[in-house]
């Protein structure tokens, strides 16, 4: 298989994403296309490409389907140790970090932040997502009480 070809277009798609939700307005139509093609689309290439890895008929690591020990080191290195599994991996990486992203970005909207106090937390969440993702809590919790929005 070609991971690096599937790689790459996850990490442009990701990109593209990110790119719009940063810099453009946001329009609705902004707004589901990074949900239903951006994270939407990581999420069903995951899927499919984990289900292929587990059941042995996509790069299996060392001629066998890896067992799935999320419990140990050794365990998750086991899953990582193709070039599948690490692919598969960066994409669940790139799903969760986009759907995160997309939240503080609604989120923010909603609060009445400036683009200028989110374009560095995005980024942030992008680069780093649990970064970004602690960045925000922090940022919104006076504003969150000051309007009585707790959600």
């Amino acid at each position: 298989m070609a991971w690096d070809a599937i790689f790459g277009a996850a990490n442009m798609l990701a990109m593209i994403m990110w790119t719009g939700l940063i810099l453009l307005p946001r329009w609705p139509a902004l707004l589901s296309a990074v949900l239903y093609l951006g994270v939407g689309l990581l999420c069903l290439a995951y899927a499919g490409l984990l289900a292929g890895i587990v059941s042995g008929g996509l790069d299996p690591v060392g001629g066998q389907s890896p067992s799935l020990d999320f419990t140990s080191i050794a365990g998750v290195r086991a899953i990582f140790a193709s070039e599948g599994g690490l692919t598969v991996g960066w994409i669940h990486y790139l799903a969760f970090d986009l759907f995160v992203g997309l939240w503080i970005a609604r989120d923010a909207d909603a609060k009445r932040f400036s683009r200028l106090v989110q374009a560095p937390v995005l980024l942030a969440t992008f680069l780093a997502g649990p970064l970004g993702l602690v960045l925000w809590l922090a940022v919104r919790e006076r504003r969150a009480k000051a309007l009585g929005r707790w959600r």
